[in-house]
């Protein structure tokens, strides 16, 4: 039987990159996006591909998916919390709806779709989260806002979650990419060598959930080599 994987957040950038890597591996492969024709666009590529379109800032839309992945999927090997939007501010000058949409979509549905999937994997006692945050969760930016805050919880909520499942033989891994070549830089005037390819952090990913159960690699911080943009 394959093992499978549910990735969020996974029809672009980095979560396909994932999804595309485990597809490789024979995995069998889950994701959930808010666009459906960028899902169509990637089953397309992998045919049997399991695609959900799913808003990851509404809480009871993630709470349906995650009821529907345990009655459809059972228990999941690797749950990757990928869902995530970048909205550049301030703290003192942004709109309140700019804290409340990125804590929804960046905190609050890896919170939601954990607790969902955390049952199955609890039973057996047999899992790995990989809880995407980001280097601008380590390192304050002038422009961060409550991107910054959304990522700093990310990390805080891994870290506690990782101490929680100690006992259950399942593994928390916190993965903080800087820099990395996907469409929220679209736009963006620097050149393509100033990013990480969306592939290297397939790949980190890949081997991290690869090692044995008996090891787990905590905390990983990737960076352009030439440094933060």
């Amino acid at each position: 039987m394959n093992r499978k994987i549910f990735i969020s957040g996974a029809s672009k950038g980095i979560g396909l990159a994932i999804a595309r890597k485990f597809y490789q591996e024979n995995f069998e492969v889950i994701i959930c996006a808010r666009g459906k024709e960028s899902l169509e666009a990637a089953k397309s590529e992998m045919p049997n591909l399991h695609t959900f379109v799913c808003d990851m800032s509404d809480k009871d839309a993630v709470k349906a998916l995650g009821k529907t992945l345990n009655e459809q999927f059972g228990r999941l090997d690797i749950l990757i919390n990928n869902a995530g939007v970048f909205m550049p501010g301030q703290i003192h000058s942004e709109e309140d709806s700019t804290y409340e949409t990125m804590m929804r979509t960046n905190i609050d549905s890896a919170y939601y779709m954990t607790k969902s999937l955390l049952p199955a994997m609890l039973e057996e006692k047999k899992g790995t989260i990989v809880n995407m945050s980001s280097v601008a969760g380590i390192k304050p930016y002038e422009y961060g806002g409550s991107y910054g805050i959304s990522k700093y919880a990310m990390l805080g909520f891994s870290k506690n979650l990782r101490e929680e499942l100690k006992p259950h033989n399942i593994r928390v891994i916190s993965l903080m990419p800087g820099a990395t070549l996907t469409p929220s830089w679209d736009g963006f005037d620097a050149p393509e060598e100033r990013f990480i390819p969306a592939e290297d952090i397939a790949a980190i990913v890949w081997n991290a959930c690869s090692l044995s159960e008996r090891t787990v690699i905590e905390d990983i911080v990737v960076r352009p080599a030439l440094g933060d943009l």
